[in-house]
This record gives structure tokens, C-alpha cells and sequence, in this order.
């Protein structure tokens, strides 16, 4: 009898992330770091792959390396995921490279935006992602039981919930730039009533009309004891999230014995608007050392 061959449909969809070869790595010239662009790492019915980034320490380093995965931020409406925000645009070597070049990998991930898919699909696609990167992390020399997530903004708010709810592999901690941290009450120029917010685009409906979603999405409302460590940098004169966002979380964090620093840069807008760049620095190297320091 002869055997059964895959279908044509098989031969010719594209192979499962999960057993996909992965692509060669680039190293640059000038830091040593290797990178991985554009790696699938889940299939979306009826929407595109998700892809994430990797870079990795120079070769010659031993693994496994401790890992950041990173969250862009875009009002989770728009944004790519190697963008770090403004003010480091213009780095060489730009700021993945940087954390690579200190001893830890990086994986920036796509996540569905709120026009592909609401709450909470981008949260899910996170939880992908780690469980992506533990499947593959011989392959890749990484011990995601060393993650520390970071996020900007949107992307903070993501990294928030993620730290405070994934499971497997327990996260070590979070770095979060001025993220929101709750999208049930109005804090400075949000109202949870406005249909039309990135927030009510986020969760499908105005958070006043979809309470539960709400809470749901809400980092201050999902601080629970044993949480991992929070790290959390807002600018005190932020026009688009309110600085209350991070102070709030931080006491939530506090009273249930997390362990949180939360640093408020003078006279920072939005994205470190307004900031000097030597303050911009500052909160980078801050922000890295405090990963790193977990991750030893």
C-alpha cells in the first residue's frame, strides 16, 4: 500500500513558528551584536504572522543569556517594534544593541494593534511570545527564567499586565516608562466615558461601558503580593498620561510588598519631551541597570 503524502495544502503553507529554522544572524560591525530580524514567532488566523527581533550578545559569550522583552508603545493603535521611543532614535548604537552589548538578549514584539484585533489579543500575543522564546531558547543560548519585560507607554501598560498576570516562566521584573496603569477612572485629560480614546479603541467600547474589560485592562487593579520587581519612570509634567498613572501603581505595589522604585524625571513630557539629553541617558543606564541587576 502506498503511504499517504502531505496534502498540497501542507507542501505549501509556510512551516509552523515553532519548528521554522530560524534565520542567520547579522553581527555588527562595530558592537559585536548579533541580530535576528523579522523571526515569526505565532500564526494569526486570518491576520499576519507576528514577528519579533532579537539581538544577541557578541559571539564568544556564554549562555544562556538572561533576556528583555520589549514592548514598543503607539497608543496601541500604531508603532514598531524596534522603536524605543523619540529621544533614542538617533543612537549609534541604538538601544537594543546597547542592553545586547551588556550581556543580556533582546526580543522586540510585534503584538495585534487595536485596529486588527481589541483587548486582550495584544496581551495574549505577549504571553506568545514568551512561550516562543522558552520553546526556542536552546536554539537562541537564552534562559527566559530571567525575563525582564520593558515597555514605553502603550507597550508599558502591556509589559505591566504581563508581569502582574503571566504564568510560566514567572518574569523577574518590569521596566515601565510612563505607562498608563488604570483605564477605569479619568486621569488627566482621559475620561473613561469617551467612546473615541485609545484606550475605548483598545478595549472595543468606552471603558465606562465596558467596566469589566476595563478592570480587566487595569495594571493598578491587578497588583497582587509576589509580584516581580517594578521599575517604574514617568515625566512629572506628562500631557498624555498623567503622571498619577505611575504614582498610583506604585503605592498599589508598595502595600502589597512588591518591590518598586518609581522615579519621577523633573519637567519631562510625554515620550521625554522636554528632557535634557544627559536625563534621557540617565534613564536609560537606570533602567538598564536595575535589569541587569535582577538578571545577575
Amino acid at each position: 500500500m502506498t503511504a499517504t503524502g502531505p496534502s498540497l495544502q501542507e507542501l505549501i503553507t509556510a512551516p509552523h513558528p515553532d519548528v521554522a529554522p530560524l534565520p542567520s544572524a547579522a553581527t555588527s560591525y562595530d558592537t559585536g551584536v548579533r541580530e535576528l530580524r523579522g523571526v515569526p514567532y505565532a500564526p494569526v488566523e486570518g491576520s499576519r504572522p507576528l514577528e519579533l527581533d532579537l539581538w544577541l550578545p557578541p559571539a564568544g559569550r556564554t549562555g544562556p543569556f538572561p533576556l528583555v522583552l520589549f514592548v514598543h508603545g503607539g497608543a496601541w493603535r500604531r508603532g514598531r517594534r524596534d522603536d524605543m521611543g523619540m529621544r533614542t532614535r538617533h543612537w549609534a548604537p541604538g538601544p537594543f544593541a546597547r542592553l545586547a552589548a551588556s550581556g543580556t538578549a533582546v526580543a522586540c514584539v510585534d503584538y495585534r494593534l487595536s485596529g486588527e484585533a481589541t483587548f486582550p489579543a495584544p496581551l495574549d500575543d505577549l504571553r506568545a511570545a514568551v512561550r516562543w522564546l522558552t520553546l526556542r531558547s536552546a536554539e537562541l543560548a537564552i534562559d527566559t527564567g530571567r525575563t525582564v519585560v520593558w515597555g514605553e507607554s502603550a507597550g508599558g501598560h502591556l509589559a505591566s499586565l504581563l508581569a502582574l498576570t503571566h504564568g510560566e516562566p514567572r518574569l523577574i521584573g518590569a521596566v515601565i516608562w510612563y505607562a498608563p496603569s488604570d483605564l477605569t477612572v479619568a486621569r488627566g485629560g482621559f475620561s473613561p466615558d469617551d467612546a473615541t480614546t485609545p484606550e475605548a479603541l483598545l478595549l472595543g467600547a468606552a471603558p465606562a461601558a465596558a467596566p469589566e474589560r476595563a478592570r480587566a485592562a487595569s495594571p493598578l487593579l491587578r497588583v497582587h503580593p509576589g509580584a516581580p520587581p517594578f521599575l517604574l519612570v514617568h515625566g512629572d509634567a506628562d500631557t498624555m498620561v498623567d503622571h498619577s498613572h505611575s504614582a498610583s501603581l506604585a503605592m498599589a505595589l508598595e502595600r502589597a510588598g512588591v518591590p518598586v522604585e518609581l522615579w519621577s524625571v523633573p519637567g519631562a513630557d510625554h515620550g521625554w519631551h522636554g528632557a535634557a539629553d544627559l536625563q534621557v541617558d540617565e534613564v536609560f543606564t537606570r533602567s538598564l541597570a536595575f535589569a541587569r541587576r535582577l538578571q545577575s
